[in-house]
């Protein structure tokens, strides 16, 4: 509830602190001693435009601080603070300043942290109710029907929603889906010929650099071929080196007995024959490796070129084609498979809708059912508020499928008729200034039970009443703030009789300087203020003793 008010330099205020409390407090005073100012103040911390006016002659700024505290921190105020990054300790105040320069601009403060303006009018409507002549928000607004129809009903709205959540992931999965098959569907005859192209061609891990190195020793063979010739002519026959060799070392072995040194000679031969016969070898075996075929070259090269084709073609590497295919056959036995899958989807998606719908039309009957009851409460409150003429009705009507939510299928608006046999109509289309707020007390007294804004405000309800229908004004509005924290602009003296605290505003002047001053009252300074609003002007004893009257009635 709001508990403080500080105002400084806005237009006829100098400086103001006001302290408030629960239960209903009246705010009176005479035509012009500047009731709205104060609700102007108000509107700076809850957002209303900054206007420069507001700023005291002579002033450099105007400031309004107003400070909240709460038993416990409404879910949506904690989930607004958190969305815009405000701390807030629990059994903290909530405090916003709001500063307006005389030459532009404005400033805005949560807990002392700067803040947006529209911070300012997120927070509002969770903060303050204002209703006035002009209302055109709180329950005038149809955006917020639904839910205060839901919780007079005490309708299961969370499983409306989470119905919903799992219908619309159910067909986001089957839209995914079909969308996925109809795609591979329509490249099916490209798959196709690029699998029978690499099943063709049967490409293997690894080949590539197998077929890379055959093509290079091939290569080496073809450049190698005249060399390893003219070699193989002078190894092999009986004149050849080595063969000269073996005929020596024959020769030598007949001797070599005979003188030390000719063994040693026959032993170094011998080694250069076991060397010559390993070079023999190796000459023989790199004849063999790089033998020079001209066809088998031409098949490695033809292979190894449509390799690197299809790879190019499929945008890969060579060794990742058999990846390729196995995603080819995969992607074609999806389409084969997919109708499978869509109809299992498609099973998904109608449960999930079914479910969805059966809570929401639950939720439906459950509202078409707490309307009526509403109507009637809302009906037996109109006549003592002197509008026994007129008709509530709460209407509930189905949406079109594709504006269905998580807050079901229904929209839900408040409608009036002022005049017996007149439409049904929206409420601020064909209500009075007057009848508005009276409408609206009657509502707020129906729904009392459902909570609203930590505090409600009432600018002049009672305008243009007076007797019997301002005192069952004043009735209801104390039993609106028996539980919470009403406050209301009056100038009903029966209102005024039902406060707990009675604040009277003032204007003096004093030279050219005019201020406005707000006075927390006594017994005795409320019977005096009820006696004027009683007498006017001249305060008589009759109307001092009206006013005694008026205070122990309640």
């Amino acid at each position: 509830m709001l508990t403080q008010l500080a105002v400084r330099n806005v237009v006829l205020i100098e400086a103001l602190d006001l302290d408030f409390g629960r239960g209903l407090g009246v705010l009176t005073g005479e035509t012009g001693a500047g009731k709205s100012i104060l609700l102007d103040a108000l509107g700076l911390v809850l957002g209303n435009r900054a206007e420069t006016a507001l700023v005291r002659s002579g002033a450099k700024q105007a400031s309004v601080t107003a400070s909240f505290e709460f038993a416990a921190l409404p879910p949506a105020l904690a989930e607004t603070l958190e969305d815009a990054g405000v701390e807030i300790e629990p059994g903290e105040p909530l405090i916003i300043r709001r500063q307006v320069k005389a030459d532009g601009g404005s400033k805005a403060f949560v807990n002392d942290q700067s803040a947006s303006v529209g911070l300012l009018r997120n927070l509002a409507p969770i903060l303050v109710e204002l209703h006035g002549q002009h209302d055109d928000r709180g329950l005038v607004n149809p955006r917020g029907h639904r839910q205060l129809l839901d919780r007079f009903a005490g309708a299961d709205t969370a499983k409306v929603a989470r119905n919903w959540r799992e219908w619309q992931r159910a067909a986001e999965a089957l839209e995914e889906a079909r969308a996925a098959i109809d795609a591979a569907s329509a490249e099916q005859d490209l798959l196709l010929a690029h699998l029978a192209e690499l099943t063709e061609i049967a490409p293997q891990a690894g080949e590539e650099a197998r077929l890379a190195e055959q093509r290079a020793a091939m290569q080496k063979g073809e450049r190698l071929a005249g060399d390893l010739e003219e070699l193989r002519h002078i190894w092999e026959g009986s004149e050849s080196p080595l063969s000269e060799l073996r005929t020596a070392a024959r020769r030598l072995d007949r001797i070599a007995g005979e003188h030390k040194l000719l063994a040693e000679a026959l032993a170094a031969l011998d080694r250069a024959i076991l060397e010559g016969t390993e070079a023999e070898e190796k000459l023989e075996e790199a004849a063999e490796a790089l033998v020079h075929d001209p066809a088998a070259l031409d098949a490695a090269e033809t292979r190894l070129f449509d390799l690197r084709a299809l790879a190019r073609k499929h945008r890969c590497e060579v060794d990742e084609l058999p990846d390729k295919m196995r995603e080819m056959r995969s992607q074609l036995d999806a389409i084969e498979g997919g109708e499978a899958q869509l109809d299992a989807l498609r099973i998904a998606e109608r449960e999930a809708f079914d479910a969805y719908e059966g809570a929401a039309v639950r939720l439906r009957k459950a509202r078409k059912a707490a309307a009526k009851t509403l109507d009637k409460a809302v009906a037996a409150e109109l006549a003592p508020l002197k509008l026994d003429a007129a008709r509530f009705q709460t209407d509930v009507q189905p949406l079109p499928q594709e504006k269905w939510g998580p807050t079901g299928m229904d929209a839900v608006e408040f409608l009036i008729a002022t005049n017996p046999g007149a439409d049904f109509a929206p409420l601020n289309k064909i209500a009075s200034g007057g009848e508005l707020s009276r409408f609206i007390l009657a509502l707020k007294v129906a729904l009392a039970e459902q909570g609203g804004a930590a505090t409600m405000i009432f600018d002049e309800i009672d305008r243009g009443v007076g007797g019997a229908v301002a005192s069952a004004i004043g009735e209801r509005l104390a039993r609106l703030a028996s539980d919470g924290q009403v406050l209301v602009v009056t100038h009903s003296p029966q209102v005024a009789a039902r406060g707990r605290v009675h604040y009277q505003i003032a204007k003096a002047s004093s030279g050219t300087v005019t201020k406005t001053s707000v006075e927390l009252l006594d017994a005795g300074g409320r019977q005096e203020e009820i006696a004027r609003m009683l007498s006017g002007a001249e305060i008589t004893p009759e109307a001092r003793a009206q006013a005694d009257r008026l205070l122990e009635g309640v």
